[in-house]
């Protein structure tokens, strides 16, 4: 039981990174910037983009033999794969919620389990995480999980992906650069959903970024600070990379899609790829583009962000 729970915490975070917990005024109200934005304005920003606030609905779906596919490959080792999909919703007449969101596991060792995460208005209060475990036909709730817990068998922690806010570092703005990389990816591999994976993403490559440094107010922490390469328009981040004791541990890419709104911080992922440089682990995970919903597109009633969801869940 304790294993299930563990897969399910760390694999689940890592589908809805982008999509939860939001800090305080951080939400779909926060306005443009009107001229040179300060760090930590470029920094509440990029918050905005990663949990899709610019959205009142957004989702990712399975369409026809397309699905979001999360790849996992420890160095000389196979990868192993996860398919899911994921609807949020952010346009809750009731001020007490922010969001809810709904995840559902298509395949892999978690196929047939889903997930409800309710965040609250309140910013000192936790998530609430309420989760259908297909061996047990039941539902179980568990605690928000710390900053530092390492997703079982990712590159992430719970904080790069899902906890951190803005306010949970100092932020510098170091200068604007031209942006000289396409972004990573894992080069050769091929599984059952993903037959013709996306070629690296060279899209970035010469866009002008922005280059924040954030350092953690943490003490003894598992990284010093990191440096992010955020888009000047759009403020997408391409890049964060993660130093400790002066050596960069690790970096995790993000290949953005725009939606074609008016807003340009109206995005939405491509793929996000990371990589632990001490190990040579890798994580990939892709979101094909005929996937992604947005607003009138995800049309749900109000009681499918319910535990009622999960129970329909058919494994």
């Amino acid at each position: 039981m304790l294993r299930i729970r563990a897969l399910v915490i760390c694999a689940l975070s890592m589908l809805l990174a982008p999509m939860s917990q939001a800090a305080t005024l951080i939400d779909k109200h926060l306005p443009y910037p009107q001229g040179k934005p300060s760090a930590e304005q470029i920094a509440e920003q990029v918050f905005f983009v990663n949990q899709f606030h610019v959205y009142d609905r957004y989702a990712i779906v399975k369409s026809g033999k397309s699905i979001t596919v999360i790849i996992n490959k420890p160095k000389g080792s196979r990868p192993t794969t996860l398919t899911v999909e994921r609807y949020k919703r952010n346009d809750w007449s009731d001020p007490k919620i922010r969001s809810k969101e709904v995840a559902i596991f298509r395949s892999g060792k978690l196929k047939g389990t889903g997930m409800l995460i309710v965040d609250y208005a309140d910013d000192s209060k936790p998530q609430s995480y309420s989760i259908w475990l297909p061996a047990l036909r039941k539902i179980r709730r568990f605690a928000q999980p710390p900053h530092d817990d390492a997703w079982g068998g990712t590159d992430f922690t719970f904080g790069d992906v899902i906890l951190r806010k803005p306010f949970h570092e100092t932020h510098q703005l170091v200068g604007t650069e031209t942006f000289k990389d396409c972004l990573g990816t894992i080069p050769g591999v091929k599984v059952k959903w993903l037959p013709n994976p996306p070629a690296s993403s060279c899209k970035p490559k010469g866009k002008q970024v922005y280059k924040l440094k954030s350092t953690t107010k943490r003490k003894n922490w598992w990284y010093d600070h990191r440096i992010g390469y955020v888009d000047v328009e759009t403020f997408a981040d391409y890049r964060t990379e993660y130093f400790k004791g002066g050596k960069k541990v690790k970096v995790i890419d993000r290949d953005w899609v725009s939606a074609g709104k008016r807003d340009p911080r109206a995005l939405y992922w491509g793929y996000w790829y990371g990589k632990n440089l001490k190990t040579g682990h890798e994580t990939w995970a892709v979101v094909p583009r005929s996937v992604n919903r947005i607003d009138g597109q995800v049309a749900k009633p109000d009681d499918f962000w319910s535990k009622k969801s999960l129970r329909k869940i058919k494994r």
